[in-house]
């Protein structure tokens, strides 16, 4: 018989962890306004994307709402509900995996050519701040998992449309989990690592050159590459 190993927890479920137990021992009421991510990544002394995806798993679970534009209230709720661990509200059906790709798709392939058009100095900035990371990660698979993650991110902001920005934020705490899934299987075998980085280097450069309709083409042959490894190897399990 085979056991898995029991992986350490991670820092976006230390957080959630810490901020539901604070809703059930009363030191957050519904109603209450949680601090900004950035005073929450201080206080956790942690990094913002962290809190970011302890946010988006506890509104999964219907502990708080996220205004747009207020801010992040804690919700109603029953504490009985909320015994199994913040992991399991992300766990999704591989259908629903798939079906998260063409989401993807139709919005990244989009906001890549936006971005390509409306980027900033800044934005540029951001971007190759993730290309680094992802660089120096070197088989440091939480490194690659959060420069990915932060690299997307940044393209989406790099569109400076709000209403785009809050439409990828909403689906961002899936799009998070279905890229480190995507990791960790495909990630660290043939030579998988240099390829994945070299696809959003080319994403960059094209976005960088304002060349709209190459950031659109690089975006759509990245996620189709991915899309269809991955599900190779989902559909053998």
């Amino acid at each position: 018989m085979e056991y898995k190993r029991i992986k350490s927890e991670k820092l976006y479920e230390q957080v959630a962890d810490s901020l539901i137990h604070m809703i059930r021992q009363g030191d957050l009421k519904p109603g209450d306004k949680l601090d900004s991510v950035e005073q929450l990544a201080h206080h956790f002394g942690v990094g913002r994307s962290a809190v970011r995806e302890a946010l988006s798993g506890l509104r999964s679970m219907g502990l708080v709402e996220m205004r747009q534009g207020e801010g992040t209230y804690v919700q109603n709720f029953d504490p009985e509900r909320f015994t199994l661990p913040v992991s399991t509200a992300f766990l999704m059906k591989q259908d629903d995996v798939k079906e998260l790709y063409q989401v993807r798709k139709i919005l990244e392939v989009g906001t890549a050519g936006y971005a390509a058009m409306s980027y900033q100095e800044n934005d540029l900035k951001r971007m190759e701040e993730a290309l680094q990371l992802m660089a120096d990660a070197k088989g440091n698979d939480l490194l690659a998992e959060r420069a990915d993650i932060e690299f997307h991110i940044a393209i989406a902001e790099a569109t400076h449309m709000e209403l785009l920005i809050h439409l990828m934020g909403s689906v961002s705490d899936l799009m998070s989990e279905t890229i480190r899934e995507t990791r960790r299987i495909l990630l660290y075998s043939e030579n998988r690592a240099d390829i994945l980085f070299q696809e959003h280097e080319r994403i960059y450069q094209a976005i960088k050159n304002r060349e709209v309709k190459q950031a659109r083409d690089r975006m759509f042959e990245h996620l189709e590459n991915v899309e269809q490894l991955l599900f190779q190897e989902l559909d053998k399990q």
